[in-house]
């Protein structure tokens, strides 16, 4: 891993960088229900950055993501500032690998923190996953 960090300095930001990695969802195959799960979450999880910048800025986000999705240029991204697909990277929209690296790390930390205890309070759940309404 160590080798990757100090080849790969930061990757297309926009929270882009992580809606592509669940491109590696498609083939998978899950063993049960609870690994089906599983998966969904962290496909969810993934793409979060990127549905909310675009809601944030006012777009159909589950649209924006089904756009990017379909496409093959791995760069391709949604500049909420400019509302417009561009190239991530030659727009200067970038996340460093660290804090990506970090980021996954610690959120990992916490689920399986969260599996392990017996009791949480949480709040209500809301009606619907609006991610589920895009397609992977």
């Amino acid at each position: 891993m160590e080798d990757l960090e100090m080849s790969i300095e930061f990757v297309s930001g926009g929270g882009v960088a992580l809606l592509y990695a669940t491109r590696v969802f498609r083939n998978l195959q899950p063993e049960n229900e609870d690994q089906k799960r599983g998966v969904e979450i962290v496909s969810n999880a993934l793409k979060a950055p990127a549905y909310t910048i675009a809601v944030n800025a006012g777009a159909d986000g589950a649209l924006v993501l089904d756009k990017l999705l379909e496409q093959d240029d791995r760069n391709l991204g949604y500049d909420a500032a400019k509302v417009e697909y561009v190239d991530m990277v030659k727009a200067g929209i970038i996340d460093p690998v660290k804090v990506i690296q970090t980021a996954l790390q610690d959120a990992a930390s916490i689920s399986a923190l969260l599996t392990t205890t017996e009791a949480a309070v949480t709040d209500a759940q809301r009606e619907e996953n609006p991610l589920k309404k895009s397609n992977v």
